[in-house]
Formats: C-alpha cells, sequence, structure tokens
C-alpha cells in the first residue's frame, strides 16, 4: 500500500490533505506535535474508511524527528508521499496584517524560517532513506505565492513572505539533486484559503486549497519536477 506522511496534518489545509490523499486509497500518516489533536484528526479519518495513522512529529526537534522516521519505518518499513505541510506566519500586525521589515524582530525571523524552511529540510532528509524504499517516491512542499517575487500578493510579511522564496529555492535544488532518481519534488500554492492560519480570511476552503498538493502528491513518473503550481497552474518565481 502506498504510504503518505503529512506533517501539520491534525487540522485546516494539513488535514484535508491526508484526507484526499486518504480518499484515493492511500494509507495517511498524521504529523502533529500535540497528541491530542493527533488522535482526534486520526479518529475523524478513520471514521470516513480512510487507513490513517498518527505519529508525533515537530519539525523544529531534531532528536522528534529522527525518532518520527524511525517509528514510521518499523511500522511501515518505506514511505511513498511526504507533504511538508507544517508552517506558521509569525505574529503581524492584527490590524494592518503586516510584517514590517523595518521593525522586525530577528528571532521572529528565526522562528518562522526554523519552521518553514529548516523544518522541511530536516524533515525531508531524515526520511529520505524510506523514500528511497518507493518505486515512486513523491514530495510536496507546502509553499505561498507570498514567496514569489514575480506575483507578491497580500501584505507586507517580511517574515512568512521571505521564508516561502527561501522554501522555494530550497525545492528548486532538491529537484536539481533528485533529477536522476525517481524521487519527484515540487512546491504547491493553497491560494488564500480560510483556516486559523489567517483568522478564516480566506476565501477558499480547506478542501479547495489542498487540491494542488493532493494532485502533486499522487503524480504519473513523467509527470513535472521542481515547479511551483496552483490550481491554474504554474506560479512565477
Amino acid at each position: 500500500m502506498t504510504t503518505a506522511l503529512v506533517t501539520g496534518a491534525n487540522k485546516g489545509i494539513g488535514y484535508a490533505i491526508a484526507e484526499g490523499l486518504g480518499q484515493q486509497g492511500l494509507r495517511v500518516i498524521v504529523g502533529a506535535r500535540q497528541d491530542a489533536d493527533r488522535d482526534e484528526a486520526v479518529d475523524r479519518l478513520r471514521a470516513q474508511g480512510i487507513d490513517a495513522h498518527g505519529v508525533r512529529l515537530d519539525v523544529t526537534d531534531d532528536e522528534g524527528v529522527l525518532a518520527a522516521a524511525t517509528e514510521i519505518e518499523e511500522r511501515f518499513g518505506r514511505l511513498d508521499v511526504l507533504v511538508n505541510n507544517a508552517g506558521i506566519s509569525g505574529p503581524f500586525d492584527p490590524v494592518t496584517w503586516t510584517q514590517d521589515p523595518t521593525t522586525l524582530d530577528l528571532d521572529v525571523v528565526r522562528q518562522v524560517v526554523d519552521v518553514n524552511v529548516y523544518g522541511v529540510v530536516r524533515v525531508t532528509n531524515a526520511l529520505l532513506p524510506l523514500l528511497g524504499r518507493s518505486p515512486a517516491p513523491r514530495i510536496v512542499n507546502a509553499s505561498s505565492s507570498m514567496g514569489s517575487l514575480g506575483r507578491q500578493p497580500g501584505p507586507v510579511m517580511a517574515a512568512y513572505s521571505p521564508s516561502k522564496t527561501f522554501l522555494n529555492g530550497i525545492t528548486t535544488q532538491y529537484a536539481r539533486a533528485f533529477a536522476d532518481t525517481p524521487i519527484i519534488v515540487n512546491a504547491a500554492c493553497p491560494g488564500l484559503v480560510a483556516t486559523d492560519f489567517n483568522g478564516f480570511a480566506g476565501d477558499r476552503t480547506a478542501v479547495q486549497g489542498a487540491a494542488t498538493a493532493v494532485r502533486l502528491a499522487t503524480l504519473p513518473d513523467d509527470g513535472p519536477r521542481g515547479g511551483f503550481f496552483e490550481d491554474a497552474g504554474v506560479v512565477p518565481w
């Protein structure tokens, strides 16, 4: 059976990605920090007939990530799909919805990058041995068009937006490194989805936001590599 791990999958877009993959017949592993939230998400997925499991996973914790990889290996033997969905925005002005670069606390930048970028590298590299056992491994990094230097949508977000630009750059380098392997890696933009991430201010549902990641996670062997995609097609870098 094809097995997928989705980080930050206890709610919002991450949960919808796990749900979408499960509805296509994949075994899904819900990666989340809090036991109660993770267990609740697994129970909700199982209630739909989805083969769902949970693993404790904090993407900022080196030892915890390695422990999660060991647990996945012991329980399932390999991993076929990794969706690096976990992410944070960092604090922003509640009135203007901005992160002002001229007053930005460097600790905020470090925190956001640790989750949104270093967390992706940390988890991906820990799970590469298991992905290498799959005949058709797929990696999807949850990005945002706010990281697009060409598009630059939304408010000024001096920590969050550059973290996604950084993630896009890392994604292309992984794709180059895997060019001659079966591993296909891409970045997905969900659009402006109404979740607690943005105070439910988006105009799209979590299911709509998850669609691109689900598609990229189940690409055929001749699918695109090293791209940045949304529902409408390619997002400019």
